[in-house]
């Protein structure tokens, strides 16, 4: 029987492990006790900070040999990923509490584990900007609420309900998966639906469908499961977080976009979705610079800014470089009436001179070979046309 970890700092944080080392063991049997502090613990564990610590590239000394206090809390994250990594077949399920130092450790393991175990961290960061700790995968962020300091009246109820969450998803978990058809991977943003959508129901029958908003998490998620083998192939119609990346929005890809393409060699469909458009939140946030430019109030949280003839060219070098690069199947789609729901003729972003500079750097840089193609079609990314083409030659790359 597989056991429920629960972690956390010892030296500080004592009196709410073992508080809720009683609540777990109450419904399950085998619940061990990590310590990941850098201090001698005030409760009893049942793995100790050494031998976590040991796990860490240096050894043990480089974490509980130093006075500095911040390095070693920085180097037992480092530690606890590669135990995590080492023991993920033993984890039923896995709980953490902690502040800053605490969360950060914590969740560098959780996030080595595979999706689908549950995670849950109490955090007193947890009702703020958490992408840092939870990244790209599925931990669960309980708000502390009160610090972690100590037990009290409320800190005493917000600890059993997170361990009650924890207790259910490991008593229930999901029935095995039964489909059999390969798993796709499609990006998709709002202004890209109505095409993502139509290839999605015209491969549902031969493929599992896994749509991801491409909001640079849904990105880096997405590739992450390529790297992983979980998914076969990739219909990247919406790349707009590569506009991010290069002029500075708020949902960005990583440097190492597309990378994955390259070193898997999976089956890739990929076209200009939404590069017309940089994102920003509301409107007082746009930097200085772009103060001037075409912007478009998606809501009252996010702004829009339209990319320029220049910027787009930028565009069209990066990614041709980075499909020169994959020698695998790889079709790539150019939607000659426009990018995005935005970007049509009447529309709010409708540029055609920024378009044509975009097409044609993608086809001056894109080296074609006879399994890297760029295929021009006379259609609108949201036309039902656009959408059967990408369908079809995702299916002829994937038979050949």
């Amino acid at each position: 029987m597989s056991s429920i970890y629960l972690a956390g700092t010892a030296d500080t944080k004592g009196d709410e492990l073992a508080y809720l080392h009683d609540i777990l063991t109450r419904s399950y049997a085998n619940v061990l006790r990590v310590d990941l502090g850098t201090r001698a613990p005030k409760t009893e564990m049942d793995i100790p900070a050494r031998d976590v610590a040991a796990c860490h590239p240096d050894g043990a000394d480089r974490i509980l040999g130093t006075n500095d206090r911040g390095a070693a809390m920085n180097a037992m994250g480092v530690a606890f990923e590669r135990f995590c990594k080492d023991r993920e077949d033993d984890i039923a399920g896995i709980i953490g509490i902690g502040g800053g130092g605490g969360t950060s450790i914590v969740t560098a393991g959780m996030r080595q584990l595979p999706y689908g175990v549950p995670k849950v961290m109490v955090s007193t960061l947890a009702s703020g900007d958490v992408a840092p700790y939870v990244d790209v995968s599925d931990i669960i962020m309980f708000p502390s609420v009160t610090d972690i300091a100590g037990l009290n009246r409320l800190s005493r109820v917000i600890l059993h309900n997170a361990a009650q969450a924890l207790l259910g998803m490991v008593g229930s978990p999901p029935p095995e998966q039964m489909d059999d058809k390969p798993a796709i991977g499609l990006s998709m943003f709002g202004v890209t639906t109505q095409s993502v959508t139509a290839i999605s129901a015209a491969l549902q029958e031969s493929h599992d469908c896994l749509v991801f908003h491409a909001t640079g998490t849904g990105g880096r998620a997405m590739e992450r499961l390529a790297a992983g083998g979980i998914l076969s192939g990739l219909i990247d119609i919406t790349t707009t977080e590569i506009c991010d990346l290069l002029f500075g929005g708020v949902l960005p890809a990583n440097r190492n976009r597309l990378d994955v393409v390259a070193q898997t060699r999976i089956p890739y469909v990929g076209s200009v979705g939404a590069l017309d458009m940089v994102n920003f939140w509301a409107p007082d946030t746009v930097p200085e610079r772009y103060r001037d430019r075409k912007l478009y109030c998606h809501n009252s949280n996010v702004t829009l800014m339209r990319t320029t003839a220049e910027e787009c060219g930028q565009l069209g070098r990066w990614i041709g470089h980075k499909l020169n690069a994959c020698e695998g199947p790889v079709r790539f789609l150019i939607p000659q009436k426009g990018v995005s729901a935005l970007d049509i003729e009447g529309g709010d972003f409708w540029d055609r001179a920024a378009d044509s500079a975009l097409f044609e750097a993608l086809e001056t840089t894109v080296v074609e070979t006879e399994l890297r193609r760029i295929t021009i079609l006379p259609h609108h990314i949201n036309d039902p046309e656009f959408s059967a083409a990408a369908a079809a030659a995702f299916l002829e790359i994937c038979q050949n």
